[in-house]
């Protein structure tokens, strides 16, 4: 457990449809799993995605990546950190660390690059057009830079 109140953590266990022939999980799920976190993430904050776009507002991955250290298998409970990378008017990072908290490893690190967009998919400044969130979460990164 994190005692960063600024870090997430979403606890999945392993299903089989999400294991390979080699019964581990398939590489795609992780990011799969790191959508779960982040949506938990923003959900910790008292905001839901479904209320960002009633507003308007769309967040699509621009850039993804992730580092596998070590397989899940079916049945393991994980957890997802998730928290803030870099943040502005205009974009956010994510950074994600999926552990196996039984034998205290980290499995898959990586890190999703987000655009703030209306439904046009046109991108928008946070700043004016959810003015409450963007304080939220300047002040969210700025505990977190210290």
């Amino acid at each position: 457990m994190t005692n960063n109140p600024n870090v997430s953590e979403t606890k999945i266990r392993v299903r089989y449809q999400e294991t390979d022939q080699m019964g581990v999980v398939y590489h795609a799920n992780y990011l799969t799993w790191f959508e779960v976190g982040r949506t938990e993430w923003i959900r910790s904050f008292g905001i839901t995605y479904q209320q960002l776009e009633e507003k308007g507002l769309l967040l699509p991955v621009v850039d993804i990546h992730c580092k596998y250290m070590h397989p899940a298998k079916y049945d393991d409970e994980v957890i997802v950190r998730t928290s803030i990378d870099d943040f502005s008017g205009g974009k956010i990072v994510f950074r994600y660390e999926v552990v196996h908290p039984e034998k205290e490893i980290v499995l898959s690190e990586g890190s999703s690059v987000h655009l703030w967009v209306n439904k046009e998919m046109k991108r928008v400044n946070l700043k004016r057009v959810y003015p409450e969130f963007y304080e939220l979460l300047h002040q969210i990164f700025s505990v977190e830079r210290g």
